[in-house]
């Protein structure tokens, strides 16, 4: 099978007081890739443009996309964009004042975007053409408590440290909710009150599929709740699968084939916020680099994995199926091909 993998490409490491910053990344990335060969293709390679980012060493990176039929939804810090699969022309952008950190993007029911905006704590709609519908705080609290509307936060190169960082948005019927990194949970914000106790460590995603919500946990784990009762099925452990010597890296990424699950796995560096990987401080043989790997529930190991950083890719958000194309991109096709001269 082949599938997108979206992430980042990150720059060199630079010294920081006290360490190095490892979260400079100089491009987004998306790679197309055959999991039979382990071969990767660069299928987008993009950097923001200077009136959406900081002015100043800016941090360009693709963070967790939503794929549906042929639009693929993709946001930067700052932007979401819409590409047209397989040919990857770019058919819908927005980028507003109020983005800061965008970590995920997907479209609604009626064609509007809901964006997970971590760096002001909030889940934004918003319609393709910028307009804001609603916001909707992840705390209990108003959404500008902390904020103001009179700032360009595309100008603001952090407001961390969040308080809850919501990194995905997910939908169960129209209920619209948002996975928290902080709280290692996710909470409905359109039936408050309701709430995924996740645990373990700090969490990732909300893939829903056939009956099932599917979260990473940045050590190597995947739990799956039942999208009915909202209660954890079982917890996969990806990093016990791997042994106790081998550092898989930080787990982020999830997408559900008919045999398993691909995960994505960034590798693991410095960073200034050292609480956020106290998981990893410990001594291991083997480190991984930024992959992709297949987990076989069933017999509770890792069948295959696949190193990326030879496509550019040093950060992985998000991870997707390539769709059978449709009959309408094939007839794109067909028609292109009879307009070539002969």
């Amino acid at each position: 099978m082949r599938l997108y993998v979206v992430g980042g490409q990150q720059r060199g490491e630079r010294p920081l007081s006290g360490g190095l910053d490892w979260y400079e990344f100089q491009k987004g990335v998306i790679a197309e890739v055959d999991t039979g060969t382990g071969v990767g293709e660069v299928r987008v390679a993009y950097v923001t443009p200077p009136e959406a980012c900081v002015d100043e060493d800016p941090v360009v990176l693709f963070k967790s996309a939503t794929l549906i039929g042929d639009r693929f939804y993709v946001c930067t810090q700052t932007e979401v964009l819409i590409y047209e699969v397989p040919s990857f022309d770019r058919v819908g952008y927005v980028s507003i004042p109020l983005f800061n950190d965008v970590h995920h993007v997907r479209p609604t029911r009626d064609g509007t975007l809901l964006v997970a905006n971590s760096g002001l704590d909030m889940v934004v709609e918003v319609t393709l053409e910028g307009r804001v519908v609603r916001e909707l705080s992840v705390l209990d609290e108003d959404p500008w408590s902390r904020f103001s509307r009179t700032v360009d936060y595309r100008k603001v190169r952090t407001t961390k440290p969040h308080h809850a960082h919501p990194n995905y948005v997910f939908c169960l019927g129209d209920e619209i909710w948002a996975t928290r990194f902080e709280q290692r949970d996710a909470v409905s914000l359109t039936r408050p009150g309701r709430r995924i106790d996740i645990g373990h460590e700090r969490v990732h995603d909300g893939v829903v599929h056939a009956g099932r919500i599917y979260f990473t946990t940045v050590d190597g784990k995947v739990v799956e709740i039942d999208a009915q009762t909202l209660v954890a099925e079982r917890v996969l452990d990806l990093a016990a699968a791997a042994g106790s010597d081998t550092l898989l890296g930080w787990a982020r990424g999830v997408y559900v084939d008919s045999n398993g699950l691909w995960v994505g796995f960034s590798r693991i560096r410095p960073t200034k916020f050292r609480e956020n990987v106290a998981w990893a401080l410990r001594g291991f043989r083997h480190v991984r680099p930024t992959h992709i790997a297949h987990f076989d529930p069933d017999a509770g190991a890792i069948d295959n994995w696949i190193d990326l950083e030879p496509t550019g890719l040093t950060a992985i958000f998000s991870v997707h199926g390539v769709p059978e194309p449709s009959a309408r991109t094939m007839g794109a096709a067909k028609e292109k091909l009879l307009q070539q001269p002969s």
